[in-house]
């Protein structure tokens, strides 16, 4: 097998992880309303996550663990679309910020460093932002 088809085939365990991590996201209030379905359908295709895994992680418990990126970019990013998940349908509960906050530590950030973002986050996240601008709000002293 070459070199290659190994990089593609780990690139695609972290994206059905990274997707089965959003929709455990939205599907912590107990049901997914349609503007997050919306929103895991668009990841589902930009992660080209195919037909049997997406109808696997939608009716099993998530089996999947959060992949953290060693790149720090790429873990704000991944935290980027954890806060447009959880805002997709206008409004957060407790159990996606509770949520949210273990998904940024198994991401690599310190317990601090992850309330100090989802706090900031959370005073400037209005779901319509782009990544730049989120990275550069969150990130700005």
């Amino acid at each position: 097998m070459p070199i290659l088809d190994l990089y593609e085939h780990g690139e695609q365990k972290r994206n059905l992880a990274h997707f089965a991590t959003l929709a455990s996201l939205a599907a912590v209030d107990g049901e997914i309303s349609a503007s997050e379905k919306e929103i895991l359908d668009r990841f589902a295709f930009k992660l080209n996550i195919s037909e049997e895994d997406y109808a696997e992680v939608m009716k099993k418990e998530n089996k999947y663990p959060i992949e953290t990126p060693h790149d720090s970019e790429k873990r704000l990013k991944r935290l980027f679309d954890f806060f447009r998940m959880a805002f997709a349908d206008h409004k957060i509960d407790e159990d996606q910020k509770s949520l949210i906050a273990r998904y940024a530590i198994g991401l690599g950030y310190s317990t601090e460093d992850a309330s100090k973002l989802i706090e900031r986050a959370f005073e400037i996240f209005c779901g319509q932002i782009s990544f730049e601008d989120f990275n550069y709000l969150v990130n700005k002293d």
